[in-house]
This record gives C-alpha cells, structure tokens and sequence, in this order.
C-alpha cells in the first residue's frame, strides 16, 4: 500500500458531515475552532478565506478547493472589512447534508466536507500541512470538479442512500486535494507528506510503507533513493525529521496500533507480521513508540501522539 493510502487508512475519517451554502448580496460568516479536516470548494463566484493567525487572506474563486487541517477558526466573506455572522445563522434546518442560503444566495455556492479523524495518528498527517491547503491549478482542480458537482446534486436532489454517497465523495475529495497538495511540489516542508514528493527520497519511503516486515537497512534504503549511505541519511532526516529506521519503526508500531484495536489478533501473530522474531522485542519497541505495552493498547487504544 503507497504512503498515503496508508495513512489515511490508519486515520479512518469518521463522522462525515456534508453540506452546501448559496449566499449573495455583502457577507462575512464567521466559523469556529474545529477538531478533524475540513475540505471546501468553491462551486460558483468568488469570496476570500482568512485563518486565524494566518497573516494574508486567500482569493478564492470557482472551482477552487481548500483544505483546513489544523483546526483554527476561519472567515468566508466577499468583504473582510464587514462585521462577521456565527455560521449557524445560515442554516434553519440540521447542519448535515442540506444546502444553506444566506441573503437570499445567487452570487457564491459551495460544498464542504468535515471529517474527524480516529486516534492520535490523525497528527501524522495533520502536524505535516499548512493551515490553508489550496489548490489553484486548473490541472489539479480538473480532478475535483466531479466530486463537487455530483456533492452539490446529491444536496440539492436527496435520494436513497444520499448520505452514504456524500460520504464517499467527502473522501474521495480529501484524497484528491491531497494528491494535488503534493503535485505542487511542497518545497521546504519536513515530514512524510514532503518525502513523498521527493523523488530522491519519495522511493525509498515507499519502500518502508510497502514492506514494513522487510529488515531494511540504511545501504537497501540509499539504493532505492540512488544515493550514497551518508547523503540518503542527511537527506531523510532533513526531509522526514526522523532518521530511517526511526521512521520505519514508528510506522511499524502505527501499523500494530491498528491491529491491537481492530483485529484481534495475538500479539506473536501482530509482531511477526512486522518483522519481529520475538514478541519481547515487539513489546519494547510498542511500548517506546507508543507509550504504553501492546496488551495495555488492546484493552484501552490510547496511545501518546506518534509521528513517523
């Protein structure tokens, strides 16, 4: 499985919430602090974005799409010098799967997904994005624009089974704004989204995610990024903000995470499976990972934040 995919299967977004809005005329909406990502696109016209703490606002116009993953408050508005409303001032009936107008609409509509995500690896990814993902190129927003047009249908025309299909729509739209995320490049950033589109790099973690239980060693690794020993490990470090083998452990106990919580499996079976010879070694390196010893995990899941 490619980085990414894995990942985002360990985040396992949940409570979906999806929705639309349709507001015309001068406006500033007001949102809160969330928890989880959230993803927007715009659908039609043009409006700003301004995060908390974020010193420039964004333009945005249609078919633009945003993700917001670090959970500060944010504006929508067609003029940021207007006095802001509290979002639930737009909706009259539930805030899930319906289309809000404010002012009448006509000028600005969009739809947006919410997703929280499960555990303390949501800050894997989290922790590795800006405060405002925006995707801007036509190439990349191509990709989008059924997703947005088949969400806004499903809000405006419910039928059976709607509120499944926005879900999948709300993912299959946080993984291609993703995707397009790393298209530009994500120059200067440290983590394994930045690594992923490192093409010296990008290899050799790919590697480590396919094959976890593979005793990869630092020579394997510099091969698959075409480098020398010395110069993959600097670089890894400098890209990932973990040495190799750090990384390849700490994904290795994300992965026994996983299973303790959901499968059932013993621990000999889970500590094998990821390259173990003994459930002693598993155990100690679970518990330098994630906080607490694998049996402990199975009966509680709740380990301390775990970055790759």
């Amino acid at each position: 499985m490619d980085p990414l995919s894995g990942v985002l299967s360990l985040l396992k977004p949940q409570n979906t919430m999806c929705s639309g809005f349709d507001v015309g005329g001068d406006w500033s909406i007001q949102f809160p602090q969330h928890e989880g990502i959230k993803c927007y696109a715009l659908v039609s016209g043009r409006c700003w974005l301004s995060v908390e703490d974020r010193s420039e606002a964004v333009r945005l116009k249609a078919g633009d799409c945003i993700l917001l993953p670090l959970g500060r408050p944010f504006r929508l508005a067609s003029d940021l010098a207007l006095s802001s409303v509290d979002f639930r001032s737009m909706y009259s009936g539930p805030l899930n799967g319906g289309i809000a107008t404010w002012n009448g609409g006509g000028d600005v509509s969009g739809v947006g997904g919410y997703f929280e995500l499960a555990g303390n690896p949501a800050g894997i990814l989290l922790g590795m994005l800006p405060a405002i993902v925006h995707i801007t190129r036509e190439s990349e927003k191509s990709a989008l624009r059924w997703s947005m047009e088949r969400m806004m249908q499903e809000l405006r025309e419910p039928q059976p089974g709607s509120p499944l299909v926005l879900q999948h729509l709300a993912h299959l739209m946080l993984v291609q704004a993703l995707r397009a995320h790393l298209a530009e490049g994500l120059k200067g950033g440290v983590g394994w989204l930045s690594a992923l589109a490192d093409q010296e790099v990008g290899p050799a973690l790919s590697a480590m995610h396919e094959d976890p239980a593979h005793p990869w060693t630092l020579q394997e690794l510099a091969d698959r990024a075409g480098m020398s020993r010395s110069g993959f490990a600097k670089r890894f470090k400098e890209t990932v903000g973990a040495t190799p083998i750090d990384y390849l452990t700490r994904w290795r106990m994300l992965l026994a995470g996983d299973r303790l919580a959901n499968s059932g499996d013993p621990i000999s079976v889970i500590a094998r499976s990821l390259g173990y010879e003994s459930e002693s070694a598993f155990s100690t390196a679970f518990k330098r990972v994630m906080g607490c010893s694998p049996r402990r995990y199975s009966r509680v899941g709740n380990p301390v934040p775990a970055h790759p």
